[in-house]
Parts: C-alpha cells; sequence; structure tokens
C-alpha cells in the first residue's frame, strides 16, 4: 500500500523509442473502473498483477496504491470478467536526469496515442522534461487507462 506521484504528457515523436533501455508488452482491463477507486488486472509480459487505485487528489498527481502479483493464469482469467475493451500498448522505459519515464504507445482502439508518466517522490520535486514530451495531462481524467478503456482515443477525433 502507497502512495503514488505522478505526472503525465502527451507525446509529441517518437525520439523516445532510440533512448528507451527497456520495453514490454502489456495488456490490461478493469474488473471495476468507478472514477472512486479502479480494480485492474494487467499481464506485463510473463508476470501478472492486481492492482487497485484511489480517487486521485486534487492536483491529480497523488492516489492511494495498492498492487500484487498473481499467477498469469489467473490474470488471464480475470480479463475475461473485465468491463469491455482491454487495453493494449508497449511500455518503454526511458532514464532521463534521476528519473524513469514510462511511455505507452497504445494500439487497437487507440491506436495514435502515446502518454508519458513520470514518478515522483514529492508533488514539488523538479525533474529533467526532454524534448519528447508534449502538452501536460496530468489530473486529465480522460487519458486514464480506465477512461480510454470505455472512451478510447479512435472515438475523440
Amino acid at each position: 500500500m502507497s502512495l503514488e506521484i505522478e505526472r503525465k504528457f502527451l507525446v509529441k515523436n517518437d525520439d523516445f523509442k532510440s533512448e528507451s533501455y527497456a520495453q514490454k508488452s502489456i495488456k490490461q482491463g478493469y474488473l471495476n473502473s468507478d472514477k472512486n477507486r479502479t480494480v485492474r488486472v494487467r499481464i506485463s509480459d510473463e508476470k501478472a498483477f492486481m492492482t487497485i487505485k484511489g480517487k486521485s487528489n486534487a492536483t491529480g498527481t497523488t492516489r492511494f496504491e495498492w498492487e500484487k502479483e498473481i499467477e498469469k493464469s489467473e490474470a488471464e482469467s480475470l480479463l475475461l470478467l473485465c468491463e469491455p475493451s482491454i487495453i493494449d500498448k508497449t511500455r518503454y522505459l526511458v532514464k532521463v536526469g534521476d528519473h524513469t519515464y514510462e511511455v505507452d504507445e497504445f494500439y487497437g482502439d487507440n491506436q495514435g496515442l502515446t502518454v508519458a508518466e513520470v514518478e515522483l517522490n514529492s508533488e514539488t520535486e523538479t525533474f529533467i522534461k526532454p524534448n519528447w514530451l508534449d502538452q501536460e495531462v496530468t489530473g486529465d481524467v480522460k487519458y486514464y487507462n480506465s477512461s480510454i478503456s470505455k472512451h478510447p482515443f479512435k472515438d475523440w477525433i
């Protein structure tokens, strides 16, 4: 159990890919995507997790998070029970200064959307913004994975 403090940005080009030191395929679904709490099932390559997140604070940077590793076979079964629209994405890890950005390139109904997050130790912590970052969308619920599973990027245009 912990607090998650992060900032989220849109990404304007693919420059992050050449700077990435690792990547993984992720499939995830939501057993509950209520705005006050989400219950997520995720398969990341060969590992699987169940995650519960609380509602974000007023700035959108901080929220409660609980995560537990589960068997991949359990996660595969749970994905069948999830709300419609499983999210499919590749996550790239990019070290920038003292921080690691997680850059998610989405597929399927969310093709064309790429979002970067950086986790911080405090809401006021400074960090380097690489040139491939675009507009900040921290706290914009529309960019939460639980939201794009219900209202995919393809329907925004």
